[in-house]
């Protein structure tokens, strides 16, 4: 049997991971002086309201403690970790290191997925669904694999201080971040360990309309699944669902909320798009 486990940037806490049929390994968040495993500890209102008090907020990866243990509990079944964006976050090199320090090494592989949030979480219940049917390890890693050619993600940002204290940005994205108020739009850089602009417009709407034109030049069309992300901003998110059903109407969409680890990245406001292929 293969058990499939991941961590949080697939928006689902623990338990609804295990409902759902896989494990996960919850990042951290601390702020106001204690740290909270998210989506576990703290949910994302609560997160927003105590960011609002004037406390502000930073993020960590899984505990390697907490990596190994989910590891162990998987007794002697194969294991298939999908992380996170290396790069992005060190998430990734930890459960590399949890990997090496269980009785069993060989049983355990790890998956730079090279994205996060929607496509991450689109990828980690396929691979679950799949080891559920009773798939071999290399058929759900070749899926996997397959399903890492499609996935494209932009992020409008609202707060760029949380995005230049992460150092997730490249210099010249930081740099233009100190000098504009308008509506950026980022996306991954080729290797998937920065953020890179993709697109400056002067209006939210307009950032979406660009959003689309990638979309659309990625092959973006039925089979296809869109996710808008927000952190405390739905208004907006809404608004970009909207704006983009009337483009893609034969795509599957998925409105979420983003977890507190990636609205200590992002900031409160921002929204992102992304997008995956179906199997």
């Amino acid at each position: 049997m293969v058990r499939i486990v991941a961590d949080t940037s697939t928006m689902y806490s623990s338990a609804q991971a295990r409902e759902a049929g896989f494990d996960v390994a919850p990042l951290a968040v601390t702020i106001a002086g204690k740290t909270y495993r998210e989506l576990d500890d703290i949910q994302l209102d609560e997160f927003v309201s105590i960011i609002g008090q004037g406390h502000m907020p930073t993020s960590s990866q899984p505990a390697l403690g907490d990596v190994i243990a989910m590891y162990e509990n998987c007794g002697d079944d194969e294991v298939l970790n999908l992380s996170m964006a290396d790069g992005l976050s060190g998430t990734y090199s930890t459960a590399v290191t949890a990997a090496q320090n269980v009785e069993h090494p060989e049983k355990i592989e790890v998956i730079n997925t090279g994205t996060l949030c929607g496509p991450h979480r689109y990828m980690v219940e396929a691979a679950a669904k799949m080891a559920k049917a009773g798939a071999t390890l290399q058929e759900i890693k070749d899926k996997v694999h397959a399903l890492m050619d499609t996935d494209l993600s932009f992020l409008i940002p609202s707060d760029f201080d949380y995005l230049r204290r992460g150092g997730r940005l490249s210099p010249l994205v930081s740099l233009v971040g100190k000098t504009i108020k308008l509506a950026p739009v980022l996306t991954q850089s080729k290797d998937g360990r920065q953020l890179v602009m993709s697109t400056v417009s002067r209006s939210f709407k307009l950032a979406i309309k660009h959003v689309a034109r990638e979309l659309k030049e990625w092959g973006v069309e039925k089979g296809w699944r869109i996710y808008v992300v927000h952190a405390a901003a739905p208004g907006l998110a809404e608004a970009a669902k909207a704006q983009l059903k009337e483009l893609f109407e034969h795509a599957t969409f998925e409105l979420l909320p983003l977890t507190p680890v990636f609205t200590t990245q992002g900031g409160p406001g921002c929204v992102a798009i992304q997008a995956v292929k179906e199997l």
